[in-house]
């Protein structure tokens, strides 16, 4: 069993955001595309976590999410190899309900990120033809953990790095795999779809004053069929 420490941690991590603290950010975000990008995806989770359920913070959360993040270039790392050989219009309708998906699990993940807070440093680091930002999560106790931010020459987010190692798009390809399998894009079109319903419907938590989040909203590994950390 989980203690509440841990799960503060992972829902924090996991959803890569802060709830307070970004007065104490350096105001140069404007001189690196990069760190412009992850602050204002933090700033959006910050005002999600103000929704009490799933649907209100994904409300929140569209808008930014699809100018922050690179989601055709995601949904492709994801698939793989297999992404040539969808055809055009199937890769338009999984591109279509990718970004309602990711945004989905982003909001589940905001349940057990309360209390926490995101620091983001001043400037970026090359990587390749793009850049990471390296930024770290810390939950109410004070516990740091690394998120890193990949972003491509357009300083849109391509990909997520928990702790360092755990990749957002290496989760997302686990978590494709069986339905490109089962029936190639049909299926993974349709395992989109249902899950982003089935997040969508999750009840509001119950109020519960003081205490840390419970085991189930303690990342979205715990939400049916949502990308696991």
């Amino acid at each position: 069993m989980r203690n509440r420490r841990e799960i503060l941690r992972a829902g924090l991590v996991t959803a890569g955001l802060a709830a307070v603290g970004f007065g104490l950010q350096p105001a140069r975000a404007a001189d690196d595309p990069a760190v412009a990008t992850v602050r204002r995806m933090t700033e959006a989770f910050q005002e999600a976590l103000k929704s009490p359920d799933v649907r209100g913070r994904v409300a929140v959360l569209t808008a930014p999410m699809a100018e922050s993040f690179d989601l055709p270039a995601m949904l492709r790392l994801a698939i793989g190899s297999r992404w040539k050989n969808i055809p055009a219009d199937k890769q338009a309708a999984l591109i279509e309900a990718f970004g309602p998906y990711l945004t989905a699990t982003y909001a589940t993940r905001l349940s057990a990120a309360a209390g926490g807070r995101f620091r983001v440093p001043p400037k970026s680091e090359p990587r390749g033809s793009g850049r990471i930002v390296r930024s770290t999560a810390i939950d109410a106790s004070g516990d740091e953990s690394p998120v890193d931010y990949i972003t491509n020459a357009e300083g849109k987010i391509t990909d997520v790095y928990l702790q360092g190692t755990i990749s957002e798009a290496g989760t997302l390809r686990t978590n494709f795999s069986d339905p490109l399998k089962s029936g190639g894009a049909d299926a993974l079109l349709e395992y989109m779809r249902k899950t982003t319903a089935t997040m969508l419907a999750a009840p509001s938590p119950a109020p519960n004053p003081g205490s840390a989040p419970n085991a189930a909203v303690g990342g979205a590994s715990d939400q049916p069929g949502a990308a696991k950390p």
